[in-house]
């Protein structure tokens, strides 16, 4: 049932928020031991949100437009009295005294808090392999990866456990997974959603976002959780976009870019069926009334290496206040220097301390102007090229991810194979731009494919006029 549904039946009476929420409970209980999508679930904290949302919806309130809908948080966004861990042994057992402002929102619309989501360490990785309390499986193929960082969101969204959740996306994360689940995932314009918070990986790329099983779903949560927040000072000070209205607007007359160096043409790796469905899409948009032809955005290319030293600068000065001293674990030692050496190392995993090195390294006297400088330079370059697009375009169109979901295991042993994962992704985040994908039919291996519609700042509404008409015109997905 789409949370749309429930929400209106929660508030008309017509349900109770408690016998929505131990429907999904009981779907937990079965395939979370198999999947491992939570890192903790709130059975008792849920239960009683949910006889709160009951108790208002019979005193005649309205308790908003996610009325006794069961969401997942990941773990890297504040709840006060609640782990967060971000998949870490560094701050295992930290508990926040606040909630992000995405966290407050969800409870001011009525949502039910069931649990906090798996993922890679601090986000850093694209399998959600690299998270200290254990792999995530994919519902759809539990032998296969269910795509990072936020695979734990991604994966109870794709296996029922909740309708909606919430991942961030700092070059993927939540557009990546939501491919290889077979769910709809969307990236919001960098300062539309409020950071306050999330705990910061790479602090000008990360953005929060939704995860859903329809278009529709995503815009309501998109429009819960977007608007000025004066804690975050990135925020847009804009009004949340009005997204539901715009759905069945349609595409006619809207001109759109196939990427050429992001699809099967102009960029190696994009597997042969995965093109296959983006062609397929590219004519569905045609038949609706959009044309559709292929653009150049040449800069693109070097997205990935621009990427991966931006990205490791900004977590190695972010990641620098896990020191044993203020929060979270700590291993002592006879001095400090050796306290914050032993901390760390005990505390983070190997992607995170080869992303750290990776970062401190670019930054370094000597090394910044030829590495996190020329990267700045690179990004500006993606700016000018995407801005060049959008002048001729009304919206763009690439792949997700370059292949359907891979074997668990089969990339750990090569992080540059793993990297490559976010090819397609990684420039809407060094433009600031927003970007989501869309479930479009299966590969060869009977797994998800996702379709990425790329858009210009603020463009979400284009953005999801364009992703009702895929998901309408989509082939029959995976079976779960």
């Amino acid at each position: 049932m789409s949370a749309r549904r429930i929400a209106d039946e929660v508030r008309s009476g017509v349900r109770s928020a408690r016998s929505v929420l131990d429907d999904h409970l009981e779907v937990i209980a079965a395939r979370e031991p198999e999947i491992h999508a939570f890192n903790v679930v709130l059975v008792d904290e849920a239960r009683a949100a949910a006889d709160e949302i009951d108790s208002r919806v019979a005193a005649g309130e309205d308790p908003g437009p996610l009325a006794g809908v069961p969401v997942a948080v990941k773990d890297n966004m504040c709840t006060r009295g609640i782990p967060t861990t971000c998949s870490s042994r560094i701050l295992e057992g930290w508990i926040p005294p606040y909630d992000a402002t995405v966290v407050e929102r969800l409870a001011a619309a009525g949502a039910v808090m069931v649990g906090k989501t798996n993922l890679d360490e601090f986000a850093m990785g694209s399998s959600t392999e690299n998270s200290a309390f254990g792999v995530t499986r994919n519902p759809l193929d539990t032998t296969k990866v269910p795509g990072g960082s936020s695979g734990g969101s991604a994966a109870a969204v794709a296996a029922g456990f909740v309708p909606l959740s919430l991942g961030s996306d700092t070059g993927g994360s939540i557009r990546q997974p939501a491919a290889l689940c077979g769910v709809v995932g969307v990236k919001p314009t960098y300062g539309a959603v409020s950071r306050y918070g999330l705990v910061a990986f790479a602090s000008s790329l990360d953005q929060i976002g939704p995860f859903a099983r329809t278009v529709s779903d995503a815009a309501l949560l998109l429009e819960v959780i977007s608007g000025h927040d004066p804690l975050d000072s990135t925020s847009i000070p804009e009004a949340p976009a009005d997204l539901t209205s715009v759905l069945d607007r349609g595409v006619e007359g809207m001109r759109i870019g196939i990427i050429e160096e992001l699809s099967g043409d102009g960029l190696d790796g994009i597997a042969g069926d995965v093109q296959a469905r983006l062609g397929e899409a590219a004519a569905a948009l045609e038949a609706a009334g959009a044309t559709v032809e292929t653009t150049s955005v040449p800069s693109t290319v070097y997205g990935l290496s621009a990427y991966y030293v931006i990205a490791p600068a900004e977590a190695s000065s972010n990641l620098a206040r896990y020191d044993g001293v203020r929060f979270g674990l700590r291993v002592d030692a006879l001095t400090s220097g050796d306290m914050h050496t032993a901390t760390r190392t005990a505390g983070f995993g190997d992607e995170v301390k080869r992303r750290i090195m990776l970062g401190t390294y670019a930054l370094s006297a000597g090394y910044y102007d030829a590495y996190y400088g020329k990267s700045q330079k690179v990004r500006t370059l993606i700016v000018e090229d995407f801005a060049r697009a959008y002048s001729r375009y009304d919206l763009l169109l690439s792949p997700t991810s370059p292949t359907t979901a891979f074997s668990l295991g089969e990339k750990t042993a090569d992080p540059m194979t793993m990297y490559l994962t976010d090819v397609c992704t990684i420039p809407s985040n060094l433009a600031g731009h927003p970007s989501m994908s869309v479930p479009f039919g299966v590969g060869d291996d009977g797994m998800p494919v996702g379709v990425q519609v790329l858009a210009p700042a603020m463009g979400e509404p284009a953005m999801f006029r364009a992703a009702a008409v895929l998901e309408a015109a989509a082939p029959p997905g995976a079976a779960s």
